[in-house]
């Protein structure tokens, strides 16, 4: 009897849980989950777009991806700074080795002053491993040296006397070329910037004081400001939205 009495009241639990069955907390009511992620859900997460220009260094081995994101990265958050550039190395790789500060001081000035890519920097043993095979020493002279040439690409530099500039930068969907132009307007400098985009993408062009001008969304956005005698840095924010969540920042340096 006690067996019978628990088997029908098995199945009426069972009866009752499909009619009305559970919730989760955050569910207020039935939902359909589906069996495995769709195509277009992977599309959602964030690609290293930036990264692919990595092919345009002049390295002795690659960096890893992940490497050279963190290099970009602080590289462009020092853009627009006054210091000097062997300062500015220093900060970029400084955090990626804080045991030995003094070694990548020390470095940083000979990949100054030189490529550094001697016997001395990569032995020619290793110029074929992979960078988290190499000695630490190895990897600050190549973290550096990947610095120095991200520094310089993401800077465009103008002036009365060069007054054009034109710059590319390699993503995964193709080249971003970039042409800045500094005219004279009667008493007037003005920054006139130009680009050919392999996707739809906007410029932001803004100056310290916060005076930003926004392009439209387009494959050749352009835009124009004018430049403050008291000001020789402007930042350029390139933004893919289906690209890359964070956008690439270049410095305009405007020598008058």
């Amino acid at each position: 009897m006690q067996e019978r009495f628990h088997a029908i009241l098995k199945r009426r639990l069972q009866i009752q849980a499909q009619q009305n069955p559970p919730l989760f907390p955050w569910e207020t009511q039935v939902l359909d989950y589906l069996d495995c992620v769709e195509e277009e859900s992977l599309m959602l997460v964030p690609v290293w777009g930036w990264t692919v220009h990595q092919s345009k260094l002049n390295l002795p081995i690659p960096l890893p991806e992940k490497v050279f994101w963190q290099l970009l990265e602080k590289c462009q958050g020092l853009l627009t700074s006054s210091l000097p550039l062997g300062a500015k190395l220093v900060q970029v790789v400084d955090s990626m080795f804080p045991a030995d500060p003094q070694t990548i001081n020390d470095l940083a000035g000979l990949v100054l002053r030189s490529s550094y890519r001697s016997a001395d920097s990569l032995a020619a043993s290793n110029i074929d491993s992979d960078y988290f095979e190499l000695l630490p020493r190895q990897q600050m002279v190549l973290s550096l040296m990947a610095a120095k040439q991200l520094l310089e690409n993401l800077t465009l530099p103008v002036s009365r006397h060069q007054p054009v500039l034109e710059r590319q930068w390699l993503t995964s969907v193709g080249t971003l070329n970039v042409q800045v132009q500094l005219r004279k307007l009667g008493k007037l400098l003005r920054l006139y910037v130009e680009g050919e985009l392999p996707t739809m993408g906007i410029f932001k062009l803004h100056d310290h004081d916060a005076h930003i001008v926004v392009s439209e969304f387009s494959e050749m956005p352009s835009v124009e400001l004018d430049v403050n005698e008291f000001q020789s840095s402007y930042c350029l924010s390139v933004e893919f939205p289906d690209l890359d969540q964070q956008p690439l920042l270049l410095a305009i340096q405007v020598q008058v």
